[in-house]
């Protein structure tokens, strides 16, 4: 009995894109946000801010050790993670507004992928050629010129992806230090470990899966439809125009002539043409092309163009498209806005108002209360202060309430404590209802704990429970 055939592979091996040169607007644009965002990148880390002598004077530094996130001015701690929060939500919020109003413009612009892949581009560019001379070097056999070519590009491909993860491991400790700890071997071996991972992850996304991270791994292709409808501005084949294709000067033939400019240039290796794909990243590569070859031979530009829904509608008719505003300002792109705004205030609003003293008070619950020899009923509390300036603060510590108690420290005269810039202290605190007192006989009264920065106006207090006997 013969075997039964085997079923198709649903395997496609991943046929390479040599994406040919192209100059115009927006490859210009896209030239001027690769140096900008690869510049702020790598150069970030290198910035100085002082602070003082007691904090770190890196401008951007994640300070996992002593748990705080400095960014200039601000000092974040880790109670106050809503404020990254708010940064994620906005930065979702602004993914949104974008997508909705001009497609994705995110993937095709200043996505990390989309940057350091067109940096290995160009790279592969100055070594090997322009497209025709790539091909040519992908089928030839392997001989000492293409042994030398790959040699020399994924050499320079692996010292950027070692800048690349270099430049992030110096977000996270002094970069000067780090780097001279790095050239004498002294650094921690997470250090080059996260640096060969990143180094590693960059020399692949970038040099070789490319396109394919962004079709099979990144999941917001999938999800940007949802941000998208007939009024977004994406990029399109105007082929009511093109249509019938047939060289220059095919009686009837619309305005392409079939010449694949706008397939050579496109970085995922896609034709426009053939309409909205999952693939495209709007990139705007394949409008230059079009437009360049619309120019030599005499036909008007956009060919291949932005354009929404509702323009096809109306060009198709013979009308003229709308007024770009009157997509990119609509009621979701308003909606959009308005949030990211709204957080955006928040935060700020939020950032001044808070104090430069925080306080924490903790009621001891084993025992709840200790009564004294002259029957005095005692509470014992943990009050963890942290000094969040720059310089040490001396504070004085109060009590108030409805009901009559009073205040001592633990291995401290008085009632002031000193503690050092930037760091917290804890301090026990004992709080006593003299005998007979409604506070002593009560079971729970209220009380609320003061804290008062001397030679200054920051106060804060803290609510918290005097336990009493209940009886």
């Amino acid at each position: 009995m013969s075997n039964p055939e085997s079923p198709p592979s649903l395997y496609a091996a991943r046929e390479p894109v040599f994406p040919r040169r192209v100059k115009g607007t927006f490859r210009t644009l896209k030239w001027w946000i690769m140096a900008v965002t690869l510049g702020i990148y790598y150069i970030t880390p290198w910035i100085r801010w002082d602070r003082g002598p007691s904090l770190p004077d890196q401008a951007v530094l994640v300070d996992l050790a002593n748990r705080r996130f400095f960014f200039f001015m601000i000092e974040i701690w880790p109670h106050e993670f809503y404020f990254v929060a708010g940064l994620l939500i906005m930065a979702g919020l602004g993914l949104f507004l974008f997508t909705s109003a001009a497609g994705r413009v995110w993937c095709g612009y200043a996505c990390p992928q989309t940057v350091w892949t067109d940096l290995f581009i160009l790279v592969e560019r100055w070594i090997e050629g322009d497209r025709n001379a790539r091909i040519r070097l992908f089928r030839q056999k392997w001989d000492a010129e293409k042994i030398r070519k790959r040699a020399i590009k994924w050499t320079v491909w692996f010292l950027i992806g070692l800048a690349t993860g270099g430049a992030w491991i110096f977000y996270f400790t002094d970069a000067p230090t780090l780097l001279r700890d790095l050239l004498t071997g002294q650094a921690h071996p997470v250090a080059y470990i996260t640096m060969l991972i990143l180094t590693l992850t960059t020399f692949a996304f970038g040099g070789f899966a490319r396109e394919q991270i962004c079709i099979y791994a990144c999941p917001w292709p999938r999800i940007q439809a949802a941000m998208m409808d007939e009024d977004t501005l994406t990029i399109g084949y105007r082929e009511w125009r093109g249509e019938p294709r047939g060289k220059l000067g095919t009686p009837g033939a619309g305005d392409c002539i079939d010449c694949m400019a706008c397939v050579n240039v496109c970085p995922m290796g896609i034709d426009i043409r053939n309409g909205q794909q999952l693939a495209c990243i709007t990139c705007g590569l394949c409008i230059d092309a079009c437009n360049d070859v619309m120019d030599k031979i005499g036909k008007p530009r956009n060919l291949i163009g932005y354009l929404a829904l509702t323009d096809e509608t109306r060009e198709r008719a013979g009308q003229p498209p709308k007024n770009v505003w009157s997509h990119v300002f609509r009621v979701r792109t308003v909606l959009y806005t308005l949030l990211w705004a709204g957080v955006g205030v928040g935060l700020i609003v939020a950032l001044f108002m808070r104090s430069p003293i925080d306080v924490n008070v903790t009621p001891e619950r084993n025992p709840t209360y200790v009564l004294l020899s002259d029957g005095s009923i005692r509470n014992a509390y943990e009050l963890r202060l942290r000094n969040k300036q720059g310089t040490d603060a001396r504070f004085t510590i109060a009590v108030t309430s409805d009901a009559f108690v009073t205040l001592s420290l633990e291995g401290v005269d008085g009632l002031t404590v000193t503690v050092p810039a930037n760091e917290t202290k804890s301090q026990r605190v004992y709080l006593t209802a003299p005998p007979g007192s409604r506070a002593a006989t009560s079971e729970r009264t209220d009380v609320r704990l003061w804290v008062e920065e001397q030679g200054t106006t920051n106060r804060v207090y803290h609510d918290t429970i005097f336990n009493g006997t209940g009886e």
